[in-house]
């Protein structure tokens, strides 16, 4: 139960962390500011936490670590190669709108990581381009996909959803599924109305 009680306490002063760092940047973070953010005082919160860079590494990590297994569970899946870049396209978002603090600090204070932490950092980041570029490249092959340049269509899917998480709140006037819909509809079948 103590540990339990712990562990809630240490996740909750991490997404205190992760709000503050989306607002003020990694660098423009104090330990008195996250402190003041989590209503605790700074020695209380050294209980839980060692430091602003334990802090880091554990967001980004734990959102690496997200991104992979959505992929490995695509991956695993009997669907087509574009059911399967849909769905995880559909993953992203949701981990976006629910996670936005969080996937910001991954996506924009990552270069902060100690050097071996920003060495597996990256070797995790170039493991995951690779294997979805493998999903497009496999598409296209199979006769799914356009037959475009790879590493275009690779970044510009992942660029297409990384604005959700500065854009999307509740009050945009935008279910999620539409938000979804939207995306995917941009994405896979593009702006230009088809002749009937």
């Amino acid at each position: 139960m103590i540990k339990k009680k712990k562990d809630l306490r240490r996740e909750s002063i991490i997404e205190a962390a992760a709000l503050l760092f989306k607002q003020k940047g990694f660098g423009g973070t104090s330990m008195r500011d996250l402190a003041d953010q989590a209503g605790m005082d700074a020695a209380t919160m050294y209980h839980y936490i060692s430091s602003k860079d334990e802090i880091l590494k554990t967001i980004c990590f734990d959102i690496a670590n997200r991104y992979v297994s959505q992929l490995e569970e695509i991956e695993a899946s009997q669907s087509t190669y574009t059911q399967k870049l849909k769905a995880l396209v559909r993953l992203l978002i949701h981990l976006m709108v629910n996670k936005g603090a969080e996937v910001s600090v991954a996506n924009n204070d990552w270069k902060y990581l100690s050097p071996e932490a920003l060495e597996e950092f990256k070797r995790l980041r170039s493991h995951y381009e690779k294997r979805l570029a493998s999903l497009i490249e496999k598409g296209v092959e199979a006769g799914e996909l356009q037959d475009v340049n790879q590493s275009v269509a690779l970044f510009t899917l992942l660029s297409a959803v990384r604005w959700v998480e500065l854009w999307w709140k509740p009050g945009r006037g935008i279910s999620l599924e539409e938000l979804e819909n939207t995306i995917l509809t941009v994405l896979f079948q593009g702006l230009e109305k088809k002749e009937a």
